[in-house]
């Protein structure tokens, strides 16, 4: 079984492109200047990198920690942030900090090949998303240092500690959180008949006769999703209840999963109301949004860059926590969608150093969780940070909402999931059966018993 999970994990990284979550602009491969960075990330002379990684270690030189992680606009320079801040409070410490910019795809093929080959080539710290760390971690065992006794894990969001724990050990320090909101055009659901009050705690149900209001009074469709690709959507409505594709024991749980099959009906509800705009691509998505196509769209902080990308809309824009299922009594107004965590590499020269970094700054320096979040839009998992000025700040673009304040509103909420490492497989799984349904070939327990089938066949099970 291991050879097949580990053969598979190229495959699937090439699919991993695809997944919502942060970060998912691909930015052109580069590195920074240092020529270990750049042999680093090329995947040659890496036993020399290793040889002089040991060299500077015993001769007290300053040594070098290389991170890979992709999206210049976001992941990457969050990370240079870290380094930046680091050696300016930490200026004795002889430690230089090497961000690597790959694209995703990048990260995970030269990751896997590494990992696979024997470990040469690796960097001390790498960027993995939530969804995927699992299938690392199962396939590599002892690649990742244990970091359980690093951190004070009790200080970061729980279901953020729990996506990058295995067998009670705790193996990255979780960054960024995709707290899922429902961002709408406060002027076209007033134009409706409703206000932004009437937009709190919303059920589905509810949502769909407003967006039937809207549809109808306004000519614009209420809700966008991709045409070929609704797994945003369903993700946010199964962790709303606590379910996932998998159970907590890592088993698959499609077809008797009662969220799935709830988002399934809502989402076939949304399209023969008419409600729903499906778009052709992620671009489109954004487009239909900056046309005025669409009146909302549930997505997580970092797509609020898309938004803001019609200027002539400043103002109109308001968020609100996500819909419940109202079936179900497990599901809630919170979910989170996507999210990324950095780990140590367990055979890293420089292990101590690379944990010494991330100590330095991602636990306790609150002033720079906000400068990311002011930046970037980075929404980061250390709760005491959620305390700061900047979750206080109104935005202009949302009519002088405290969007950030939403934000650290939801995310202790959230309710934690075994994302299991397959999710970009489950997510294939999950669009074909869409795809079905709303073709008519089958009903949506069919749809779900042929999604099962498909990821337990994929993944050997």
């Amino acid at each position: 079984m291991k050879r097949k999970l580990t053969a598979a994990i190229t495959t699937a990284a090439l699919a991993l492109t695809m997944l919502s979550g942060c970060g998912n602009t691909e930015s052109t491969p580069q590195t920074t200047n240092e020529p270990a960075a750049q042999e680093q990330a090329s995947g040659t002379e890496s036993d020399g990198d290793t040889a002089d990684s040991s060299a500077q270690a015993e001769s007290g030189e300053t040594k070098t920690v290389t991170v890979w992680a992709w999206d210049d606009n976001f992941n990457v320079a969050v990370m240079k942030e870290a380094a930046r801040v680091y050696g300016e409070t930490n200026p004795d410490a002889n430690i230089n900090v090497d961000v690597v910019s790959l694209s995703k795809e990048d990260v995970y093929v030269k990751l896997q090949t590494a990992l696979a080959g024997g470990g040469a080539g690796l960097p001390d710290i790498v960027l993995l998303e939530d969804y995927v760390s699992g299938k690392y971690l199962n396939t590599f065992p002892g690649s990742f240092a244990d970091l359980t006794d690093k951190f004070d894990y009790s200080q970061f969001l729980s279901f953020k500690v729990d996506a990058v724990s295995q067998d009670s050990k705790t193996y990255a320090l979780p960054f960024d959180t995709g707290a899922t909101a429902l961002y709408y055009r406060l002027d076209l659901i007033e134009q409706a008949g409703y206000t932004e009050e009437d937009m709190q705690n919303l059920t589905w149900d509810e949502f769909i006769e407003i967006g039937k209001d809207v549809t109808e009074k306004t000519g614009v469709q209420m809700i966008v999703e991709i045409a070929n690709n609704k797994t945003t959507l369903v993700r946010a409505m199964m962790q709303s209840c606590g379910l996932w594709y998998f159970d907590k024991d890592g088993n698959i749980n499609i077809k008797n999963n009662e969220a799935l099959a709830a988002s399934f009906d809502i989402i076939v509800k949304m399209k023969e109301a008419g409600i729903l705009y499906e778009a052709e691509s992620t671009e489109g998505r954004a487009g239909a949004l900056n046309n005025g196509t669409v009146a909302s769209v549930v997505n997580a902080p970092w797509f609020i860059s898309s938004i803001r990308q019609a200027e002539d809309q400043k103002g109109k824009w308001r968020a609100a926590r996500i819909p419940r299922i109202s079936t179900l009594d497990s599901s809630i107004n919170a979910s989170n969608v996507g999210g990324s965590s950095w780990y140590v590499l367990e055979n890293s020269a420089v292990k101590e150093e690379a944990i010494a970094f991330l100590q330095g700054v991602w636990e306790g320096n609150t002033d720079f969780y906000d400068t990311i979040m002011r930046n970037q839009g980075a929404m980061g998992s250390y709760i005491p940070a959620y305390d700061t000025g900047v979750y206080e700040e109104e935005d202009e673009f949302f009519g002088g909402q405290k969007l950030n304040g939403l934000f650290a509103e939801v995310l202790p909420d959230v309710i934690p999931v075994n994302y299991g490492g397959y999710v970009a497989e489950a997510n294939d799984a999950i669009t074909t059966a869409l795809a079905n349904l709303f073709e008519g070939k089958t009903d949506i327990n069919g749809a779900l018993e042929q999604a099962e089938s498909q990821l337990a066949n994929q993944l050997g099970k």
